[in-house]
């Protein structure tokens, strides 16, 4: 079960992934990236590796995660389902 909201990831190769979770990040970050050597891209590895092992909240090292992909403009914008849509056309 997913602990976030899904984010798509796509990868220097053109290659995309879902990302919803710790484990997805961790697999994402081992993916290729424009610069592994970027302070923001560093930070997300330290911390999602602090909360594999309960070192650090899980939100606070998935928001490094996210901060880190956006960055590098990786993440994808989703496209809302078509109840979100309908939900949207009845709200004033």
């Amino acid at each position: 079960m997913s602990r976030f909201l899904p984010i798509d990831v796509t990868f220097v190769d053109g290659s995309t992934m879902v990302v919803s979770s710790i484990a997805d990040a961790q697999r994402a970050l081992a993916r290729q990236w424009r610069n592994k050597s970027a302070a923001e891209y560093a930070e997300a590895v330290r911390l999602l590796g602090e909360a594999s092992s309960g070192s650090c909240k899980p939100a606070v090292a998935f928001e490094a995660f996210v901060r880190g992909a956006l960055t590098q403009r990786r993440i994808e914008p989703r496209q809302g389902s078509a109840a979100l849509h309908i939900l949207d056309s009845l709200t004033p």
